[in-house]
């Protein structure tokens, strides 16, 4: 085996779950996955940077005149009958918050969104406690869950995104490769046993930037197979497309994918971040107030989802819409005036994503999952609507016409307070939250932060007041009043206070940077306040 570092000990009380987690065998699996794959791994990496360079003076993408797109005949591999019928999941579902996973399972939908990325945080602990929950899960073992996996909802596991480093494993003296290490410890020890009980093993995949990407981990899903005596085609994966260069790849990502594809996703927000990523210096893709001006409707977004929703059916995949955010006030049935009100946003947007053609969607509150069964079942009536297909003619203009509309003071306010309190709770080990009725995870973090750093770089005017504009000084005054405000209405201690103050402060060195990095949990994930807190036991095992 090669040389296995874990830098952590145990925290209290976990040290024979850390034990069984990565016993030596599982060691092996991904130590093996890092050897034989670490050199692509690099490559991407290498890939991205160039691209991203490339981006700075050139932002007219095209559509590839690919083999894959050009042959209209091939399709994706057949799917097992669970995953014809996925037409809602719970999303952001962290399984290191034993409580809310143990009540997803029991919910009256399809499929679960197990979280690594967007909605988790990759402590430690959180690692050690949501694989194994997973694994009691899966083996019938977990209180207060179904005994039997197949009766529970599909468990669609989303490793971490390829920009996410695990700074507690070295392997051969580099530090280990975060989705290589979630997907390597939920395959090895529940790979075999999701597929005998025909419930898995399913993915999501994050942040994919094109077909390169998506061949590389159907690379992956190939070896791992063979390793574990699975046959070949059994995993199946959906890759969300919330990156700008992997909307021109639609037909190469499927492609790449074709044995193992479960399909495409639209996620808005993240989607919308990369193109501030990749393009967001030059003027006219500055992106308006996303509260009062960006939504599904819009021509650039409706577009995005068309072509996902229509390049899937031509290929026999299912297209799956992004997530209702939206929560119903605490203690609520649904039955109160504000709580209907809600329902009826969420059926409204719901409604139009069926129109347009999608197979499912995500919602975060399963309290609202009655109201979505219904609608399904009387405007869709089918498992999906594969057999609706779509010619509709969606150029590269289409995707990149960023819309009008301008800057409002209650947008920027609720931006900062985003990135702030997700920040917050990043360095207390938490991946979501709620605020202003709605679930905020990486992806609302990102564009919200931005965002923020887009309007200061072209001191972007603001409505109530075209003299009044954007500007260092407003942001800066802004963080620090939500601060104060929060210090006394969210804070109980000292230390929460602290942290707070640094969330703050780290907030408004992400929106002043020159060059901001490309994804907000890399910047934390790499952070020495974050490290801190986290990695008391760091060396410990040196």
């Amino acid at each position: 085996m090669s040389n296995v570092i874990l830098l952590q000990s145990p925290p209290p009380k976990l040290e024979d779950i850390q034990r069984n987690i990565f016993k030596k065998e599982a060691l092996q699996f991904i130590s093996d996955l890092h050897y034989q794959f670490d050199t692509q791994i690099e490559a991407l990496f290498k890939e991205r940077l160039l691209r991203s360079l490339d981006a700075k003076s050139n932002a007219n993408l095209e559509f590839k005149k690919s083999p894959e797109r050009n042959d209209k005949t091939w399709t994706i591999a057949e799917l097992p009958s669970r995953l014809q019928n996925r037409h809602l999941d719970l999303g952001d579902v962290s399984a290191s918050n034993t409580a809310h996973f143990v009540s997803v399972l029991n919910a009256d939908v399809q499929g679960i969104q197990v979280d690594f990325d967007d909605g988790h945080c990759p402590t430690w602990k959180n690692q050690l406690v949501a694989f194994q929950n997973i694994n009691l899960a899966v083996n019938g073992k977990l209180l207060g869950a179904p005994h039997n996996i197949y009766t529970c909802p599909l468990l669609m596991l989303r490793p971490r995104a390829w920009n996410m480093i695990e700074h507690n494993i070295l392997i051969d003296g580099k530090e280990a490769i975060g989705p290589l290490v979630d997907f390597g410890i939920l395959m090895y020890h529940n790979g075999k046993k999701l597929f005998e009980a025909n419930s898995g093993p399913y993915f999501y995949l994050s942040k994919l930037e094109g077909a390169s990407e998506a061949k590389l981990w159907n690379d992956i899903f190939v070896w791992s197979q063979k390793v574990l005596g699975l046959p070949q085609g059994t995993i199946k994966a959906c890759v969300l497309i919330e990156n700008i260069y992997s909307s021109f790849e639609l037909d190469e990502i499927l492609y790449a994918l074709r044995e193992h594809s479960l399909g495409l996703n639209c996620g808005i927000w993240d989607y919308c971040a990369s193109i501030i990523a990749k393009f967001g210096d030059r003027k006219e893709f500055m992106l308006p107030d996303r509260n009062k001006y960006v939504n599904m409707d819009l021509h650039f977004l409706n577009s995005y989802m068309k072509l996902v929703v229509s390049t899937c059916h031509a290929r026999g995949a299912p297209a799956t819409g992004g997530m209702a955010a939206a929560m119903l006030r605490p203690g609520s049935d649904g039955t109160d005036r504000e709580s209907k009100g809600i329902i009826n946003k969420i059926l409204e947007a719901k409604l139009r994503e069926i129109e347009t053609g999608v197979d499912g969607f995500l919602v975060y509150d399963s309290r609202v999952v009655p109201y979505i069964n219904e609608l399904w079942k009387k405007n869709a009536g089918a498992f999906n609507q594969i057999h609706r297909k779509f010619d509709f003619n969606i150029t590269a203009k289409d995707l990149l016409s960023i819309p009008t509309g301008g800057v409002t003071l209650q947008g920027l306010r609720h931006n900062v307070a985003v990135t702030i309190l997700f920040i917050y709770h990043w360095l207390a080990g938490i991946g979501h939250f709620f605020y202003s009725g709605n679930v905020e995870d990486s992806a609302t973090a990102e564009i919200s932060r931005s965002q923020v750093w887009q309007w200061i770089r072209f001191s972007a005017p603001l409505e109530h007041d075209p003299n009044m504009y954007v500007t260092p000084k407003l942001v800066e005054k802004k963080a620090s009043h939500f601060a104060s405000h929060a210090h006394k209405n969210l804070c109980r201690s000292n230390a929460e206070r602290k942290r707070l103050t640094a969330a703050k402060y780290m907030s408004v060195e992400l929106f002043l940077m020159r060059n901001p990095p490309e994804f907000i949990t890399s910047y934390l994930n790499d952070n020495h306040k974050y490290r801190t807190l986290h990695n008391k036991a760091l060396q410990s095992n040196l």
